[in-house]
């Protein structure tokens, strides 16, 4: 009696996968092309640097060289013990539209980005806000331009895509396929109308929504956060829209060893048990069917006729492959296709890992 329990059980995890990625897939359809502006509003560009100092002279220029009319850019040294004040002031030598906020470490936000942040968005003098960070660059000088097209009167919240830098080794492709599959997922949950985290590296929104929430004050005290977190706040159906035209993205260098991801990772996972309970049940629904579903694939192969059990990985696998592989050439991530069966099992068992370290012991700096 216990086979066929695995196999209904096998089989209804996989329909349940198979409904998550054509749900994934709304995102590519039906989008409709913002309506230009005929005027362009005025932008703050808002970059958070903490010993950023190599990464500022790298790819600050391709922010300012931004083919855009009214943008001001932000630069918000958080108590960095390195160069990179300096080099804010040499930049400011040489663009009058940069404006510095030099943090110090105070006791009760000691290495706290948030608070850091806050200082900038209050100094920031226009209305509509961009972020990204000091290892970003804009893939095309039209990035403020294309983020900024999306707002309207009615979409507050802007959702950019922030990708990684291409190299050629595992690590990479690993960090690449992950941030992929996590784009999918919060683009589509969006386009759903259930919008649950952004990430920082691109993303716009104005001052009115952030103090409406009185900004970080509810997880003020929370190391990471200052994306995810604050979208669980404000974030609806009615006042967030996307970006993914792809003069609009931003990459960023890629964590260089497993080590290094784990960590970010451990930061970035850490804040999913704050967010509303719907979004933390598809989530792990998500994850949870996906683990029995491969985990009962094997195990019926053992048990059961091949030619039972291979038709329905083949659907899943047809489905996946179709959904993630225009995702992944709309993202210009086109490689990671050709590897996504081991991708998929090895970001599984890293994503437990994750989970099992983080129940142990939890991350405490942003940087």
């Amino acid at each position: 009696m216990i086979t066929p329990v695995l196999f209904y059980a096998f089989v209804a995890f996989a329909i349940i996968q198979i409904i998550y990625y054509l749900l994934f897939s709304t995102f590519l359809f039906d989008h409709k092309k913002q309506l230009k502006h005929s005027l362009e509003i005025p932008i703050s560009v808002i970059i958070c640097a903490k010993n950023e100092s190599d990464n500022l002279q790298q790819f600050l220029p391709s922010i300012l060289e931004q083919d855009y009319k009214d943008f001001e850019v932000v630069l918000i040294n958080d108590a960095s013990s390195d160069e990179t004040l300096q080099i804010m002031k040499n930049f400011k030598e040489k663009f009058s539209n940069i404006k510095i906020i030099d943090v110090e470490n105070i006791e009760a936000f000691w290495g706290n980005k948030k608070y850091a942040l806050t200082l900038g968005i209050k100094a920031a003098k226009h209305e509509h806000l961009l972020f990204t960070d000091a290892d970003c660059k804009p893939v095309s000088k039209h990035w403020i331009s294309e983020m900024s097209q999306s707002f309207s009167s009615e979409k507050t919240i802007v959702l950019g895509y922030g990708k990684y830098q291409e190299k050629k080794n595992f690590v990479n492709l690993f960090v690449r396929f992950e941030t992929l599959l996590t784009a999918i997922q919060y683009f589509n949950y969006a386009k759903l109308g259930a919008p649950y985290m952004a990430v920082g590296r691109n993303l716009a929104y104005t001052k009115s929504e952030f103090f409406k929430v009185k900004g970080f004050i509810n997880h003020i005290k929370l190391k990471s956060g200052d994306d995810d977190l604050f979208i669980q706040e404000t974030a609806t159906k009615e006042n967030t829209t996307m970006c993914i035209s792809e003069n609009s993205f931003t990459s960023s260098l890629a964590p260089e060893t497993f080590k290094e991801w784990f960590r970010q990772k451990r930061r970035h996972i850490s804040t999913a048990k704050y967010y509303k309970f719907q979004h933390q049940l598809f989530l792990a629904f998500f994850f949870i069917s996906k683990f029995f579903f491969l985990l009962l694939g094997v195990l019926l192969f053992l048990l059961c006729s091949w030619k039972i059990i291979l038709p329905i990985v083949l659907s899943y696998y047809i489905v996946q492959f179709v959904v993630v592989g225009i995702s992944a050439k709309k993202l210009q991530e086109p490689q990671v296709i050709y590897l996504l069966p081991f991708l998929e099992i090895g970001l599984l068992l890293f994503q437990f890992s994750i989970f099992i370290t983080n129940l142990i012991s939890k991350p405490n700096h942003w940087k």
